[in-house]
């Protein structure tokens, strides 16, 4: 078991995170002004091309899940996966998407509802179905695709062509041996920053809505003290599983996500508005699917409204700075797996999971709100963290369930964390599947102090600002990935080519000895 050596790019990204600590908690005033600054500056100018590149990955996605690279492996050609299909899903979906559908399930349908995009009225039918194609949209095919590709291409560098698990080999093709020198240095510093951001965000939301869960059950009041005691325990618990590595804490504590999310969501549907929920799934996926190409380039040019800025481009730019943890975590435990078989996994699947969340808590949440007189809308308007709560209060067994998804918060809060610091533990060590433990021990606790300083300065508007701000860079990073993976995969299959024609024609050559040598 080899572990990687510590250099440049661990240095660099580490004196960088520590700064930006330093300035949160000496100056947590002044870096939510420069922070509110920067994300208008960015949304103002930079929201058509957050939504013009996600829409490119998608489209990418697509392309390769059924062309003709479909068949090569992420692998050598007799290489099998290494994990069952049931703990691949869990694992990626763990990692992807865990606490920001417990957070946003109820609390995003709802605030549509009252606030819808596209001018419609608030509080209506209308208003309603587009709470959940919203929903489905921000959480559907658009950030699985950024997933897709970024994982994509550690994958296949890392497994069918040899390199190493860094995000700068992913664009070797393209850049040749200067991914080795400075260049590749600031690519995979560009990628750690981004990847500390992008799950210190998740950590926010996840100490927020743990918090939310505390005070429902036992009156734990909802302060930013109370949200950074939340951190530090659970800091010590992450960093407790990461001490045993990929195969032990990461496997159980994804399979456990699962089991505890499958359980909350069959007993939402079973206990709410069975066919209620049915009906809102089918109703809204043909509605999403109609709609996806004109909500991809939706501006609002002509009315200045702020729901594309607020919404979708900060949705699009998280998910942007989780795609090198979790691209680097889903290439990693997808080893053997066919390029079709990765990409309609990846992006399909859990797409699929993640409607059918939507149509459950928030469906149930609208369905109550409309019908039933229940006002989630109030729990909404006064803190986003209570919906989850709120709604659940509405079904039998309620004190059960409210103690169970406050565990499946947590659970998804550790496996994310424990997932990073593997993740950041790799990409910090030239690329080892076994990062040093100190290594991994300094980078949790770096996170999770960036996730306190987002939430010291401005609770849920830091972390937005963070994801939208820091997102920008490494969009740039994922466009010369695109460009790179399908510049091998059309030289690979050249060579295929070549060799399928190289054996035709020995096998003629041979028939035709053959044939003179018969008399």
């Amino acid at each position: 078991m080899q572990q990687g050596k510590v250099g440049v790019v661990f240095y660099v990204s580490v004196a960088v995170a520590s700064l930006f600590v330093l300035w949160g908690f000496l100056m947590p005033d002044q870096l939510a002004d420069v922070a509110a600054q920067a994300l208008a500056f960015i949304t103002k100018t930079f929201g058509w091309y957050y939504l013009i590149t996600t829409f490119l990955f998608l489209v990418f996605a697509l392309i390769l899940a059924f062309s003709r690279y479909g068949k090569i492996r992420l692998g050598q050609d007799d290489d099998e996966p290494e994990y069952s299909y049931f703990t691949w899903l869990a694992m990626l979906f763990s990692a992807g998407m865990g606490i920001g559908l417990v957070f946003w399930g109820v609390a995003e349908p709802v605030y549509h509802y009252l606030s819808p995009p596209e001018g419609i009225q608030g509080s209506t039918p209308q208003a309603a179905q587009a709470a959940l194609r919203y929903s489905f949209f921000h959480w559907g095919l658009q950030p699985w695709a950024i997933y897709t590709v970024s994982a994509l291409g550690l994958a296949y560098a890392n497994f069918r062509k040899g390199r190493s698990n860094l995000i700068s080999a992913t664009l070797y093709p393209l850049l040749g041996d200067r991914v080795n020198g400075g260049l590749g240095k600031a690519i995979d510093s560009f990628a750690v920053i981004a990847t500390v951001f992008g799950v210190a965000t998740s950590l926010g939301l996840g100490a927020m809505q743990i918090n939310g869960g505390l005070h429902f059950l036992v009156g734990v009041p909802r302060t930013i003290s109370s949200q950074l005691l939340i951190v530090l325990v659970v800091t010590v618990l992450f960093l407790i599983s990461a001490s045993t590595g990929l195969d032990k804490g990461i496997k159980y504590l994804s399979n456990l996500n699962l089991g505890f999310a499958s359980l909350l969501l069959l007993f939402v549907i079973v206990m709410g508005p069975t066919f209620f929920i049915i009906e809102a799934l089918t109703t809204t996926i043909g509605s999403y699917i109609g709609n996806l190409i004109p909500m991809s380039f939706r501006m609002t040019p002509f009315t200045e409204r702020t729901f594309v800025g607020a919404w979708t481009i900060f949705y699009w730019a998280w998910w942007i700075l989780w795609s090198p943890f979790v691209g680097s975590f889903i290439a990693r435990v997808s080893k053997g797996r066919t390029i079709r078989e990765f990409v309609t996994g990846v992006l399909f699947v859990p797409t699929f999971l993640s409607m059918i969340w939507f149509s459950a808590f928030g469906g149930t949440a609208l369905q109550h709100e409309m019908f039933v007189g229940r006002k989630i809308s109030e729990a909404v308007n006064e803190d986003m963290t209570l919906a989850l709560f709120v709604m659940l209060q509405q079904l039998p067994l309620s004190s059960i369930v409210i103690i169970l998804a406050t565990l499946l918060i947590i659970t998804f809060f550790i496996t994310s964390a424990d997932s990073a610091t593997f993740v950041l533990g790799m990409l910090t060590s030239n690329g080892s599947d076994h990062p040093k433990k100190s290594i991994k021990f300094i980078w949790g606790i770096l996170v999770s102090a960036i996730a306190s300083v987002l939430l010291l300065s401005g609770g849920l508007n830091g972390v937005q600002t963070a994801s939208i701000v820091m997102a920008l860079p490494f969009s740039v990073i994922m466009i010369l990935m695109i460009i790179s993976i399908n510049k091998a995969l059309k030289e690979e299959v050249k060579e295929m080519e070549r060799k399928e024609r190289r054996r035709l024609q020995r096998i003629e050559k041979w028939i035709e000895e053959e044939g003179e040598l018969r008399p």
